[in-house]
């Protein structure tokens, strides 16, 4: 008994940890992320995967801020 809820502390615990990010625009977009968006030093590029699971690419000079939400 003590198994099941060890694990389902675990679980919840896991679930609580997933954060999703919002970048910002100098346009004024706000585009949303389900995972920490990573900047590719090599073209400039903040890489990040949307809501429906999609890689996407933004020029870091148009990014005006990223926020955790």
């Amino acid at each position: 008994m003590k198994q099941w809820i060890f694990a389902v502390f675990c679980v919840l615990g896991l679930a609580g940890c997933a954060h999703d990010y919002i970048i910002a625009t100098n346009d004024g977009q706000m585009l949303s992320s389900d995972s920490k968006p990573e900047l590719d030093e090599d073209t400039g590029l903040l890489e990040f995967e949307d809501s429906d699971g999609r890689k996407q690419q933004i020029p870091q000079s148009q990014v005006k801020q990223v926020m955790e939400r």
